[in-house]
């Protein structure tokens, strides 16, 4: 059985339990915030547009606060910043509207 300080076996990856659940966080995280404000500017544009009702408003703007509010919980407790779900994309720039 292979501890932390031996060396992984030949063709074998040694994995941290800790960074392994904090990237995979971060790459859920990602993509929920990805969604989150696609969904944000969808909502924007059926308000200006004037597709909803005022009830339908009030709930919408409430779920996505609440959405926003529970993403900062979980950025919290994974130690991440905003920032940090922004990912690089290399010649097509960050995934996410800085």
């Amino acid at each position: 059985m292979s501890t932390h300080d031996e060396p992984a076996p030949r063709g074998r990856v040694q994995i941290d339990h800790d960074t392994v659940e904090r990237d995979l966080m971060k790459l859920v995280l990602t993509i929920v915030e990805l969604l989150r404000q696609l969904m944000e500017r969808q909502a924007l544009r059926r308000f200006d547009t004037g597709d909803l009702t005022e009830d339908q408003e009030e709930r919408v703007g409430l779920t996505l606060m609440l959405l926003e509010d529970r993403m900062a919980e979980l950025r919290d407790r994974y130690d991440l910043a905003p920032e940090d779900l922004n990912i690089d994309l290399g010649p097509l720039g960050p995934l996410l509207p800085r």
